[in-house]
């Protein structure tokens, strides 16, 4: 008995181990768009001259990257009801598949010359616009479709 019961505490993990495979078919998700979600804190008094930013060099950005297939859409989201310490906006940009860093600066050369600006200089507007808004940080989240 002692013997069958050791066999049987053996087996079990050996039955999971081979049956996670089988599992992993039937998964009832395929991966979808990443989603990359920028937390925007707007300073009072700062929402009109933010706002024009993102309808005017934010949304041309974003269309440019589009155009280029480097981002399958965009959108600016409000957070109606934000709790202490929570972002008041999130910049949300979806794409397909992340960069390798040989793509991540061909990119940035091609965005310099889009804007025709140099790094110093984006970064400098960037800069700038820390007077009516905080970038709270940012996270990355994947689709999940339902097969």
């Amino acid at each position: 008995m002692r013997k069958l019961m050791f066999a049987a505490i053996l087996a079990a993990p050996l039955a999971i181990a081979l049956s996670a495979p089988a599992a992993a078919q039937n998964y009832p998700f395929t991966p979808g768009d990443y989603e990359e979600v920028g937390m925007i804190d707007v300073s009072d008094g700062g929402g009109l001259e933010y706002a024009n930013f993102l309808a005017t060099t934010w949304k041309k950005n974003q269309e440019y990257a589009k155009s280029k297939g480097w981002i399958t859409g965009y959108q600016v989201l409000a957070n109606v009801n934000p709790r202490p310490g929570e972002p008041d906006l999130y910049l949300v940009t979806s794409f397909s598949s992340l960069p390798d860093a040989a793509e991540d600066e061909k990119r940035n050369a091609a965005y310099r010359e889009f804007m025709k600006q140099s790094d110093a200089q984006l970064e400098a507007a960037s800069g700038d616009r820390t007077k009516y808004r905080t970038v709270m940080g940012s996270f990355l989240l994947r689709q999940l479709k339902f097969k």
